[in-house]
């Protein structure tokens, strides 16, 4: 049978997609048999790429697989620039490297409401943005007397809406090295393989076949409790393939990304936190990048609302805006390597200036905030450039605790996992007076009436906020010291209170309709119409049908059984009326 004819009933059973976690939904029949071919592909990717240097054309994409992928001649030209580091970097050998830029407007989103509804799981700093695209590359250069330029350059490129960096680095390192020995034929194979995974579903154990490996993993789930990555373990693969899990679909290594800056990381979270503009000036774009997807992932749980570009470069179609100096720099986090832009940004309020990342042998040297005039080029020294104060005192205990594992040599990792948790309690610590004061604007639940509109939630009151603080604020959590009230105030005008709040928002609005519909199916609907005139019924029906289809669109946090009781009353009151009227409402959709 061929890949085209295959039915869903030839996935891989127990080893192949893998048994589900306890939390997940498990895959019905139904979704499984609405994929078509290249579905699977597309709910991981948009496409792969080649990017190859002409003598003539410069950088070009050589290939896009499989062929019936579109990109727009602008998302073309962005991904040639992205895709090859600045020729001062140097990077000989092989480099990999991420980089994010935007969607061209106007495009048809594909894959539509299944993949929708796998977003709905996902912890919110994990969703995907329509409008942009991740780049994963793996870059090739190679000195060849053969070739007129005497080095062979090639990038292979994957494109997709998924901020799964680790998995994706780790796809490209098992298969990159052979494509670029066997080319075309070898790229289709990788791409069948992808379209035979399982959907991405979170909260399930997936194995992913590639190449003859079989990679394990576990993409995370909004109901995960913050900070705990559950264990993918390694089981024994009765055939010849070689199995390897993956600790984490999309963490970078945290500790080494912020080594070079070891000694500010609680002024870079208080950046980050408040969506200030912050410029990473690196030696290559695997640096630049790692330090970006590092910053932006320092206030998880929370998610990072502004634009992010782990590698940004002069061709960039944001280049103008993002460095005009008529206008104040724009809330975004911008990873770079040209020389060029210590003068671009120059007027940029905070700059992290990075060297080669090693992790060091021995502990780093204390290291002051610098003045931004002392930035004149890209080879000054290592450090932050700003004039910034922050709001809290410094937390000298974390900076012990990670200089200690230095001396004794403790793991990579190990570090990572304390400067995690570090963020992480930071984070909770800021963000749950916020979380307990919004609770409160929730209406009473008796309060709903079923032959009412569900009430609206309460104003959001800066100043009623800040009189909680007192008796419930960050210090009922954390120990550190500092004008907490002031960091509250900079960060309810920030893009990320506004993303948080709108979540919020609209999380609580739809408790609201879905405890009025609750309502609702409390009572008794056909004693009511009984009551009532037929034009009343009939108003009442459509207002029932509207409701169950508003659920369902806007996937309300109903109870199916609510559902059924709803559906069933309509279907007891349109029984109740005169013939010539059922006729007509049983064929009615709204």
């Amino acid at each position: 049978m061929s890949r085209w004819e295959r039915g869903p009933d030839t996935d891989p059973g127990p080893g192949g997609a893998g048994a589900p976690a306890e939390d997940a939904e498990p895959e019905s029949p139904e979704q499984c048999l609405s994929l078509l071919p290249w579905d699977r592909f597309s709910a991981w990717l948009h496409c792969v790429c080649v990017v190859g240097f002409d003598l003539e054309l410069g950088q070009a994409v050589e290939v896009i697989y499989p062929p019936h992928s579109k990109l727009t001649d602008k998302e073309k030209t962005n991904i040639c620039y992205l895709s090859f580091p600045d020729s001062n970097s140097g990077c000989l050998g092989d480099t990999q490297f991420c980089f994010r830029f935007r969607r061209s407007s106007g495009r048809k989103v594909s894959l539509c409401c299944f993949l929708d509804q796998l977003d709905r799981d996902l912890p919110v700093y994990l969703k995907k943005d329509s409008a942009y695209y991740y780049g994963y590359v793996y870059f090739r250069q190679v000195r060849d007397k053969s070739l007129k330029r005497g080095y062979f350059q090639k990038s292979l490129v994957l494109i997709s809406k998924l901020p799964y960096v680790h998995l994706f680095r780790t796809m490209l390192k098992q298969i990159a090295p052979e494509y670029f020995e066997k080319s075309e034929a070898f790229l289709e194979a990788v791409c069948s393989d992808v379209d035979r995974w399982p959907p991405p579903v979170p909260g399930k154990v997936l194995q992913l076949p590639i190449m003859g490996v079989i990679m394990k993993l576990r993409i995370p789930t909004y109901r995960d409790k913050p900070g705990t990555t559950p264990i993918v373990q390694n089981m024994h693969q009765a055939d010849a393939q070689i199995s390897m899990a993956l600790p984490t679909v999309h963490e970078v290594d945290l500790f080494r990304c912020f080594c070079p800056v070891f000694f500010h990381i609680q002024m870079l979270w208080e950046l980050v936190l408040l969506g200030e503009p912050l410029v990473v000036m690196a030696p290559s774009p695997s640096e630049s990048s790692e330090t970006v997807l590092a910053l932006v992932s320092c206030i998880s749980p929370l998610k990072y609302c502004s634009d992010f570009r782990p590698y940004f470069t002069i061709h960039d179609s944001e280049f103008k805006e993002y460095t005009t100096r008529t206008q104040a720099p724009p809330s975004v986090i911008l990873g770079v390597t040209n020389p060029f832009f210590a003068k671009t940004l120059q007027h940029w309020p905070h700059i992290i200036r990075i060297g080669d990342i090693k992790l060091p042998g021995e502990v780093p040297k204390q290291v002051k905030v610098k003045k931004l005039k002392n930035l004149k080029t890209l080879d000054s020294k290592p450090g932050v450039y700003t004039s910034y104060k922050p709001y809290l005192n410094k937390d000298e205990e974390i900076v012990k605790q990670l200089q200690k594992g230095v001396q004794q040599k403790r793991p990579t990792e190990a570090q990572s996992v304390i400067l995690r948790r570090y963020f992480l309690e930071l984070t909770e610590s800021f963000i749950i007076p916020l979380e307990r004061y919004v609770a409160s604007l929730m209406p009473l639940q008796k309060s709903i009436s079923p032959w009412k509109s569900p009430p609206q939630l309460r104003q959001f009151s800066q100043d009623d906020f800040m009189k909680t603080l007192e008796k419930a604020g960050p210090q009922l959590t954390s120990g550190l010291k500092g004008d907490w009230i002031g960091l509250y105030r900079h960060f309810l005008k920030s893009p990320n209170f506004d993303g948080w709040f709108r979540s919020r928002q609209k999380e609580m609005t739809q408790k609201l309709e879905a405890l009025h519909l609750e309502a609702l199916c409390n009572e008794n609907l056909v004693f009511w119409s009984q009551k009532h005139t037929e034009v009343e019924t009939v108003d009442l029906v459509l207002k029932l049908k509207n409701k169950l289809l508003q659920a369902d669109r806007e996937h309300l946090p109903v109870k199916t059984d609510t559902l059924k009781k709803l559906q069933t009353h309509i279907n007891d009151i349109i029984l109740a009326l005169p013939d010539d009227l059922q006729d007509i409402l049983l064929k009615t959709g709204t």
